[in-house]
């Protein structure tokens, strides 16, 4: 079970850097792109930030489940 968690540990991790440089892109980009995508990958990293912090705390609860 830790394995999973792990496992969607990083490919959470790696799905907000994702985010994180289109964001980084469509600011630099700007004009129309820039105005349609900049606040919705914002909102997007946003969630997905918040999951992969969902997912740290789940590995340390079974961590500690699993220890003592």
């Amino acid at each position: 079970m830790i394995q999973i968690v792990d496992w969607l540990l990083y490919v959470g991790l790696g799905l907000v850097f994702l985010i994180l440089c289109a964001g980084i892109f469509a600011l630099f980009k700007g004009g129309q792109f820039g105005r349609t995508w900049s606040n919705r990958l914002m909102r997007a990293r946003v969630l997905v930030q918040f999951v992969a912090i969902l997912l740290i705390l789940a590995g340390f609860w079974l961590r500690g489940a699993l220890a003592g």
